[in-house]
């Protein structure tokens, strides 16, 4: 079987169009149309359109101008939010440094002192005033 130039051109156009299909997750979620300079593809699920060419006998697709601005800038606000992220969990994660260590010591030693200050008044005002009990 001999192909024209042009069935093979067209053959060749949809080839690779067929052989994305079972790429996508929903049959018919992609629609092209034809334009003078390629093709303009939209997924039907999103809105987003791509402008398609023929290029090596291969269908490249490019988000449209617009979409990629979108695109780039939803990027750079997640790119800006993970590195904020990264900095807070090194802040999180870092090791005290000695002083903040014995800071934290002395700040318990003080916790527990009137901590066992208060049991001891405790205990006063139970037994009267007196000697505490023998716990022996």
């Amino acid at each position: 079987m001999r192909f024209t130039c042009r069935e093979f051109a067209a053959t060749a156009l949809i080839a690779p169009l067929l052989a994305a299909a079972p790429a996508s997750a929903e049959n018919g979620r992609y629609v092209m149309e034809k334009t003078a300079e390629g093709y303009v593809r939209m997924d039907t699920a999103t809105g987003e359109m791509s402008i398609c060419t023929e290029k090596s006998g291969q269908i490249v697709c490019k988000l449209a101008a617009d979409e990629r601005a979108a695109f780039q800038d939803a990027l750079d606000r997640l790119e800006e939010r993970v590195s904020r992220l990264e900095e807070k969990a090194d802040r999180t994660l870092a090791v005290p440094s000695e002083e903040e260590f014995d800071e934290g010591l002395d700040r318990m030693e003080k916790f527990f002192r009137r901590f066992l200050g208060i049991i001891e008044e405790q205990e006063k005002r139970e037994n009267g005033g007196g000697m505490p009990p023998d716990r022996t």
